[in-house]
């Protein structure tokens, strides 16, 4: 990784109008004081802000992850003022279209003239200056893949727009930006704990570092690796902080410590492992041969140099308090994008029209009869009494349709075929399994089967709306074998899962009597089959899936606890008739 990582670093350009004076950052604050203290991290903020200021192209920009309030506003305040005068400045609308966003056809001032007009997106307009995200925690997949796109190639016009950007996160708990998008810029910067007192604090002056470092991408690469930065932006990104910091100086220790706090360690994925101690006779070299004694021109073998004890300290400090508690429980750092969201957006032009509204044609149906007869009552003013047949038809006269979308449902049987569930009541489950068929097939929704005994779970029958092939797969279905039941969990909980991103709405039915006897390895043992149960039935409750539990068992004891930890509706199928079931899964629903 290293020796990538520095070829990358030495071939990169920093921007398309290089790395101008940095006489702006004289007198900048000295980011490697204050440690994970809320003034030392408004210090790093405040010297991230200045070196932003200098080259936003330069630094990509930064994720300000904070709740609006003064404090972000305060840390806004100071970038903009650091900027030049006449520095581009813009904020990004929400749910900004690609003709807005990249540039395109001007609609209205096409239709007024009768002939294409281009206009200019929001990217080019900030060329050389800064674009504000607000909300960036809800950016749309779209958007933040052409923003992405942007930072690394430029717009679409003839030369290459180049900006910053900012990322105002405001999410809570596991709610944060794109991590493709945010790690194409060089900060990340969390104002949580900062209070406005904080704001206040005069930051000392950086001493100049006199002693330079031997090999600065090196110790870079080190310490992203140290640190756990598999991406080489984290390096390259480093490097260019630590220049600028650096003046026309070498780049020395002090530089290569603040880059690695500024831009390295909020991307820490791991604690560095500290070093073993080296026994003295580790430590001792090995005599060189005889041949090599003699040899007047042989060069001595160079010491190996030891970890940068010191740096690798002051980056650690500079890790987040909470992040570190993450990484202490081996808990992922940020959230995966949530699953359907695509398909909701691919089904944004369907559904059922139950009227119009003004938009724009570009980004729904066009109602044309709608937009007539808007466009109508004005033609006699807007011609000014011309002659002619033309009809002028203008922006506020569009009419797009408003659409009814309804979002399909799948449900996922998942039925208990083992021994015990034969023996009790695997031909009533069927039957009750038939009714909800039934329920499903009337709504027009999809249904999916999964089969779990023995050693395992298949899946019977994936999802279809076809009544016959459900029914002919659930009478085929034999019992018998052990009671896999965690296995059956997972296998539904997958086809779920694959339901739920192609935009559709999966609920699950378990129908089990709970008694699991086989583990996933396929051993037998009920206690640690039972564990592993609940361990998949909370797996089921934390990816948010509605489920229904119907006990086929005469108990009803192990069917309960597995309904509770996955926060599931409960019924007994002894008690349970046509008109309950289909109730139970109609509130699922």
């Amino acid at each position: 990784m290293q020796k990538r990582a520095a070829a990358s670093l030495k071939a990169a350009p920093p921007s398309d109008a290089g790395f101008p004076s940095p006489d702006p950052l004289r007198g900048a604050p000295s980011p490697t004081e204050g440690g994970g203290s809320a003034p030392g991290v408004w210090t790093d903020a405040h010297c991230a802000a200045l070196l932003l200021a200098a080259d936003p192209a330069a630094f990509g920009g930064a994720v300000v992850r904070a709740p609006p309030g003064p404090v972000r506003e305060r840390w806004l305040e100071t970038l903009r003022a650091a900027l030049p005068p006449g520095t581009p400045w813009r904020r990004l609308p929400p749910a900004i279209g690609d003709d807005s966003l990249l540039g395109g056809l001007d609609l209205a001032a096409t239709l007024a003239a009768g002939r294409a007009i281009t206009r200019a997106g929001l990217l080019a307009q900030a060329d050389g200056g800064i674009v504000v995200v607000p909300m960036a925690e809800r950016l749309p997949p779209g958007t933040a893949s052409r923003l992405a796109a942007a930072l690394d190639t430029g717009t679409a016009s003839d030369r290459p727009a180049r900006f910053g950007l900012i990322l105002l996160d405001e999410g809570e708990a596991d709610e944060t930006v794109a991590e493709a998008l945010a790690d194409r810029l060089a900060f990340r910067i969390d104002l949580g704990g900062v209070g406005i007192g904080d704001c206040d604090a005069a930051p000392a002056d950086a001493e100049p570092d006199a002693a330079a470092e031997p090999d600065p991408l090196g110790t870079l690469c080190r310490l992203a690796e140290a640190l756990g930065v598999d991406s080489l932006r984290g390096p390259i990104l480093a490097a260019r902080v630590a220049r600028w910091l650096a003046a026309d100086r070498p780049v020395g220790t002090a530089e290569i410590t603040a880059a690695a706090r500024l831009v390295l360690a909020p991307r820490a994925t791991r604690l560095p492992t500290p070093e073993e101690p080296r026994t003295e006779e580790a430590e001792a070299p090995p005599p060189p041969p005889a041949e090599d004694r003699d040899a007047p021109d042989a060069a001595e073998p160079a010491e190996a140099e030891p970890a940068d004890a010191c740096v690798l300290e002051a980056v650690r400090a500079a890790i987040p308090a909470g992040l570190l508690d993450q990484l202490m429980a081996g808990g992922a750092r940020l959230s995966a994008a949530k699953a359907g969201r695509a398909g909701q957006f691919a089904a944004a032009r369907t559904g059922r029209p139950i009227g119009s509204r003004r938009g724009d044609p570009r980004r729904g149906r066009l109602d044309l009869l709608a937009t007539l007869r808007a466009a109508a009552p004005w033609q006699a003013l807007r011609r000014g009494g011309e002659e002619t047949r033309r009809l002028v038809v203008r922006r506020d006269d569009l009419r797009i349709r408003i659409l009814r979308q309804r979002t399909e449902t799948t449900t996922v049987f998942c039925v208990d075929a083992s021994g015990s569930a034969a023996l009790e009541r695997l031909a009533e489950a069927k039957g009750a399994v038939e009714l909800l068929l039934a329920e499903a097939y009337v709504r027009r929704d999809r249904v999916a089967l999964v089969a779990f005994r023995g050693t395992g779970a298949e899946l019977v029958l994936p999802p279809t709306r076809s009544l016959t092939r459900a029914k002919r797969g659930l009478s085929g279905l034999p019992g018998g074998g052990g009671t896999p039941l965690a296995a059956g969990i997972d296998a539904a909980l997958g086809v779920a899962l694959g339901v739920r991103r192609t935009g559709s709405r999966p609920v699950i039915v378990l129908l089990t009597d709970g008694r699991a006897n086989v583990a996933r390895s396929g051993e037998g043992g009920r206690a640690r089959a039972g564990a592993e149960a609940l361990q998949a039935a909370r797996a089921l409750r934390a990816a948010g899936l509605p489920a229904l539990v119907i006990d086929t068992g005469a108990r009803g004891e192990g069917a309960r606890a597995v309904a509770e930890a996955m926060a599931a509706r409960y019924l007994i199928l002894p008690r349970a008739d046509a008109g309950r079931l289909s109730a139970a899964v109609r509130a699922a629903l």
